[in-house]
């Protein structure tokens, strides 16, 4: 039962990695750039969140407060496109990859001038509500991460396969030049993309604030997600999703079988073996490009 119950949480955690390295992927498949600012969106993200629901001058009810963050972060991320990355436009990936790291500090740094640096927690309906299952009780929050990301997994993919938008999205992703010129307006593509990305940190960081305390350096966790996405697979969405559920399903049973000291480095020796023997990725499916 113990190790059942490390299995819920894990895939819990894990779902809030495997969402942060969907924006990952998104933006790597549109862009072929890495945005390493996706954590510091998902933490910025939660901050948002905490400020239209927790603060005492606006204090809107939770399921108004939701929509409006997925709005502001949606905002945020086709901005950051249009006055930022487009910039760059031409430059080296190097260049770009130094961008959004520096691009993560300026968030942190916003986020801590507006929030400070004290752990916060999200309010939200489901505080203290258990779940049982059986003699598994689990807390209601770990359920909601879980089926939230099994609803948004399958509205993207659904969304890729079955929309316009999804598909002239696949197709700048694969070759940007020819989808140009068959009619498919890459820029704009480009900044949906970001958008999505954007609208994607900001759930992944609702519910990482409703699982625990959030502070500016919690966009750190990209790190993770980082490492998730190259796991399974950096231009695969499914694979950086499972990814995320791998690396979170790690954590708890490391720290529970594997002393202190050593049970941090486990998702990252992971990332190390998978480098070395699959450097693709666990789930990735190498092809050519093609429109």
């Amino acid at each position: 039962m113990e190790n059942l119950q490390l299995l819920i949480s894990g895939l819990a955690n894990g779902c809030v990695y495997g969402l942060i390295a969907l924006g990952f992927v998104l933006i790597y498949k549109a862009t072929e750039a890495v945005n390493f600012a996706q954590g510091d969106l998902m933490m910025f993200g939660a901050f948002v969140a905490i400020g239209f629901h927790n603060a005492e001058f606006l204090h809107l009810p939770y399921w108004i407060a939701v929509p409006l963050t997925l709005a502001v972060m949606a905002l945020l991320g086709y901005l950051l496109d249009r006055f930022v990355l487009r910039a760059m436009f031409g430059e080296n990936q190097t260049a770009v990859v130094i961008l959004t790291i520096a691009l993560g500090f300026v968030i942190r740094f916003v986020a801590g001038l507006i929030w400070g640096h004290e752990p916060v927690s999200l309010e939200h309906p489901f505080a203290g509500a258990k779940v049982s299952i059986g003699g598994l009780v689990l807390g209601a929050e770990d359920v909601a991460v879980i089926l939230v990301t099994l609803v948004l997994t399958i509205g993207l993919a659904v969304f890729f396969q079955r929309t316009n938008l999804g598909l002239a999205m696949q197709a700048a992703s694969q070759n940007q030049l020819a989808a140009y010129y068959v009619g498919v307006p890459v820029k704009r593509v480009q900044g949906i993309v970001w958008a999505l990305a954007g609208a994607m940190a900001a759930i992944a960081g609702i519910l990482f604030a409703a699982k625990g305390a959030v502070d500016p350096s919690s966009g750190l966790l990209g790190i993770k997600a980082f490492a998730a996405a190259v796991i399974g697979g950096f231009g695969s969405l499914p694979g950086a999703l499972l990814g995320g559920l791998i690396v979170g399903v790690m954590e708890p049973f490391a720290s529970r079988y594997i002393a202190a000291g050593y049970s941090q480095i486990a998702p990252y020796s992971l990332l190390l073996a998978v480098l070395i023997f699959r450097p693709h990725g666990l789930f990735s499916q190498t092809r050519m490009k093609k429109v």
